[in-house]
């Protein structure tokens, strides 16, 4: 059985589409996958069985204004988060 959690796509978009306006201390992959787990684990999940949903369910999410600014506010504060801490090694050089 193949389950897809369609948040994990919505999160990884908005990542993508606002790195810039977040001022992130680091974008490494390390601390992207921070913020990006942090954030999915602070939002409900919308999971799929069927791929051909995908494309509906991420239309709805996305044009639900208050669903998209949640999201945006879910982002922003794993970003500061991560910022705060960073795990990478860029920061953690012993």
């Amino acid at each position: 059985m193949a389950v897809k959690n369609v948040m994990e796509i919505v999160v990884s978009d908005v990542l993508r589409d606002s790195k810039k306006q977040l001022n992130l201390v680091c974008d490494c992959e390390r601390c992207m996958d921070d913020i990006f787990a942090d954030a999915l684990n602070n939002l409900p999940p919308r999971y799929i069985v069927n791929p051909d949903h995908q494309p509906y369910v991420r239309a709805v999410h996305e044009t639900d204004r208050d669903g998209a600014i949640n999201v945006l506010r879910v982002v922003t504060q794993a970003a500061t988060l991560v910022g705060k801490q960073p795990r990478c090694n860029h920061f953690n050089k012993n």
